[in-house]
């Protein structure tokens, strides 16, 4: 029998940092376990899974292993696992299995962040010098190209001083690449400047860049690591470095990108995120999610790894501006609770995203108290555009009235178009079905999503409908192995990632799950769950979720690619820009996507 929240209090009154925390903050995470029984033997989590939290043992023992199989540690009641594999990427760096019949406490992996962003004491016992390690480690191994922050800027070498000062102001660099018939030929640094004119009295208008660079600095190529950029550095005593392919200069990695690299990480930037009091702070925070996204496509962590990352941030955000709202506006007058749809509510956030989202209120709610809700929600929507998280084009969002109402108006919105789904209620079927809660009461939505899938998927209409909604969007796929790419316009020679790619797969998903009345709403969670209750066969769903990662995965490259050369990342994809290897994966991916729709389209169901 589960251990019951009263148990699992007078529990945790006993295991350190928990002892530590405040009584209500103690009550409300004792609360938030989930308790799992596992017999001897049984395997807890393997390595490299995506964690679902922190493990605590209540009763019995756990052996964990690392990565080669070596047992590193025993653990009896009271001891925690889990965190290393949730301070870095949220996948497991070990392997854990049960020693004896176990009863684990598991702290869902946002509680885990949201205690370790609030509560200094958890954050200290879990990290105890930890981060650092565990950020230099990373730097270490990855590759020189993921560091440098900007595409490369260059002055000629008969360029006046002051004209190489000035394009370091204007472009907030620290230094220039000094290049001659594109032959890389010095470096000029502020450090030059001051040392080297102002100190010895020279004329910035008059004096060249070639009388006071540093002549043919020594660097390093793109296939080097970053432990070579800091034994480089640490040696010779610089803080800038060339990256060079040959005579060509391709890149230069300073110190300032260095510690860039080192502070970005979701964690540490909802950490940074539940401490920040106006919406400017957080602004400043969100401007660097690009680079969040180039560390962790550029260390090969998975798709649904990186969007779920990235999202974790769109949701700290989300409650940090909610915690400021209510600050001004007082407690709300009956329960509410605030969610998410589109691609934060599904977790599949990249470099580019607007908001799209909803209040569900407590039915208690009598209209009168309608302007505290209007000002929560003017308040939070107008913080996440401040913050790049743009107005939604469709007016989704929780300061129109219409998305703003008690349970029993969502249920009749719900149930209506599930009655009448007319092209409308279609669409909007289609966003309301990836809600997920971000802050409040969880409650008001729990049982209604039960409710209604359980409704939806009961009528074949309805279903049908859906079904022909999900095949509006085509993969690219043109004639003679080809890509049907955008014509005309910017993009021209374009694919459109987003909306012929991976959209495609989120409506296929969409469907399946409603099909089998499976509660996941992220995309690939929902084809998983599809395979394993049966609404597509096992071969159907491997040839779909390989097809779909494959098609994430370039889109996210892509944009990364976007970022290193000091673009605003989009969704737009030149497909002959890469060689027909990738091409050639890349088409047979839409084509197993396109083989999914014919097969549902002409059978009205999950192809089996």
């Amino acid at each position: 029998m589960a251990a019951a929240t009263s148990d699992i209090l007078k529990f945790l009154e006993t295991v350190h940092p928990y002892d530590s925390l405040p009584r209500a903050e103690l009550e409300r995470v004792a609360g938030r376990f989930v308790c799992k029984k596992l017999t001897a033997g049984a395997e807890v989590y393997a390595h490299g899974e995506l964690l679902p939290g922190l493990f605590l043992v209540m009763d019995g023992s756990v052996e964990v292993r690392d990565s080669s199989g070596t047992v590193i540690s025993q653990l009896s009641a009271r001891n925690s696992f889990g965190e290393r594999g949730l301070m870095v990427d949220g996948l497991a760096v070990t392997s854990a299995r049960a020693l004896t019949d176990l009863l684990l406490l598991i702290l869902p992996a946002y509680e885990f962040k949201r205690l370790m962003s609030e509560q200094p004491v958890y954050a200290r016992f879990f990290t105890r010098g930890r981060v650092a390690d565990v950020r230099r480690s990373e730097m270490a191994l990855r590759k020189i190209g993921d560091l440098m922050s900007k595409p490369v800027l260059v002055c000629s070498p008969g360029d006046s001083v002051r004209q190489a000062a000035e394009l370091m102001r204007d472009r907030k660099v620290s230094s220039l690449g000094v290049v001659e018939k594109d032959r890389f030929v010095g470096l000029i640094t502020t450090r030059d400047l001051a040392s080297r004119v102002v100190a010895e009295g020279l004329d910035p208008a008059t004096t060249p860049v070639s009388a006071v660079m540093t002549r043919q600095p020594l660097g390093l190529t793109e296939d080097a690591l970053g432990s070579d950029v800091l034994n480089f550095m640490l040696e010779h005593g610089v803080g800038h470095l060339p990256v060079v392919d040959s005579d060509r200069l391709v890149g230069i990695v300073t110190q300032t990108d260095l510690t860039r690299f080192q502070a970005t990480t979701s964690a540490l930037m909802i950490g940074e995120i539940a401490a920040a009091e106006h919406v400017s702070e957080l602004r400043q925070i969100t401007d660097r999610i690009p680079q969040l996204l180039v560390q962790l496509v550029g260390g090969n962590q998975a798709h649904e790894v990186v969007t779920r990352l990235i999202t974790d941030v769109a949701d700290a955000v989300t409650r940090r501006l909610i915690v400021l709202a209510e600050r001004e506006l007082g407690p709300p007058p009956v329960p509410y609770l605030w969610l998410a749809c589109g691609s934060q509510g599904r977790q599949e956030q990249t470099g580019v995203s607007d908001q799209d989202n909803c209040i569900f209120i407590d039915d208690s709610f009598v209209e009168s108290q309608r302007p505290w809700f209007e000002k929560l929600a003017r308040r939070v929507s107008d913080g996440l555009d401040a913050c790049g998280y743009v107005y939604c084009p469709g007016d989704m969002m929780a300061t129109n009235p219409r998305w703003c109402q008690p349970v029993h108006v969502w249920r009749g919105y719900f149930f209506g178009w599930v009655e009448a789904p007319e092209p409308m209620a279609q669409m909007l079927a289609s966003v309301m079905f990836d809600l997920r809660p971000i802050a409040g009461t969880g409650t008001l939505f729990r049982d209604l999503q039960a409710e209604v899938l359980d409704k939806a998927s009961r009528n074949s209409i309805f279903v049908a409908h859906m079904v022909s909604n999900s095949l509006k969007h085509a993969p690219p796929l043109g004639l003679l192995r080809g890509f049907a790419t955008i014509r005309s316009g910017d993009h021209r020679n374009h694919i459109d990632m987003k909306h012929n790619g991976v959209v495609p797969v989120v409506d296929l998903g969409r469907v399946y799950s409603l099909m089998g009345r499976l509660p996941p709403v992220n995309t690939r969670a929902r084809l998983l769950a599809a395979e394993a209750s049966g609404v597509i066969s096992s071969a159907g769903a491997r040839d779909l979720i390989a097809a779909y990662d494959l098609i994430a995965e370039m889109r996210l490259r892509n944009q990364k690619n976007q970022v290193k050369a000091g673009l605003k990342p989009d969704n737009y994809l030149a497909p002959y820009d890469y060689g027909d290897f990738e091409r050639s994966h890349l088409r047979d991916a839409f084509v197993v996507v396109r083989t999914m729709q014919s097969a549902l389209a002409n059978s009205g169901r999950a192809p089996a």
